[in-house]
């Protein structure tokens, strides 16, 4: 066991809960103590609202149904400076689905506008005949992950902006289902539409997460040790080969 350790903050994972996002949850930590690096999780609940910005290092936010999506915004924008600073501050947030949504400045269905935490300059449009984009999408991610498989089912219409896109998509919907990118990388950010959830499917950008996370809070910390991801690897090129 390393001197390392990395704390995980699992938000409202009683509400925002579609997906197996919780797989992601599992991913993280199995990835890192299996490298002999500790890991703790917390949850931030209804029950159990509080988040300690301080002693955490990545934060999750999953995929929810607009109502339970709802609940979390009105109950996360209390601590909106907070959570901006953590992520100015280098902190790491990983946001899927409608967690990926509720980082932006604002949800727009309509004439009605609903406030986002503003961590990314992009805003939500939902068309209002609530259309959805739906199923197995592939995205190139270059160096930072190669090919990444994922499922994605969203009503959400996203402009990225000047944002920097996690990939291109080369099967499926993506941010809009018109410019061709997927997902937004932003400091320590990763948001993405993709799950089902992600990180077991997609190892490497597991991996790079949990690398710059650890490069952040260790100064003398350089490089990931080597896993054995060959199953893991053949179940991804297998999607590969179905979807291309």
């Amino acid at each position: 066991m390393t001197d390392y350790k990395i704390n995980i903050l699992h938000i409202y994972p009683d509400l925002l809960n579609l997906y197996g996002d919780k797989g992601n949850i599992a991913c993280l930590k199995k990835r890192l103590e299996w490298r002999g690096i500790a890991a703790e999780v917390r949850e931030c609940t209804a029950q159990n609202p509080n988040i300690d910005f301080e002693n955490t290092d990545i934060i999750f936010i999953g995929g929810g149904s607009d109502r339970e999506t709802e609940i979390v915004r009105c109950a996360l924008l209390e601590k909106k400076d907070d959570f901006i600073k953590f992520v100015e501050d280098g902190g790491t947030v990983i946001a899927l689905c409608s967690g990926y949504e509720l980082l932006g400045k604002a949800i727009q269905m309509n004439d009605e506008k609903k406030e986002g935490l503003g961590v990314l300059d992009i805003c939500t449009h939902i068309p209002s005949d609530n259309s959805r984009l739906i199923g197995n999408i592939v995205i190139d991610c270059g160096d930072i992950a190669g090919k990444v498989v994922g499922f994605e089912n969203h009503s959400g219409r996203i402009d990225i902006g000047s944002h920097t896109p996690l990939g291109k998509a080369e099967k499926g919907f993506g941010n809009d289902g018109k410019s061709g990118f997927e997902g937004v990388l932003y400091k320590n950010v990763l948001a993405s539409y993709l799950h089902g959830p992600l990180f077991p499917k997609n190892p490497m950008l597991c991996d790079y997460v949990l690398k710059k996370t650890l490069i952040h809070k260790y100064s003398d910390f350089t490089e990931l040790a080597p896993l054995d991801d060959e199953t893991e690897d053949m179940a991804r090129n297998h999607m590969l080969s179905v979807l291309l």
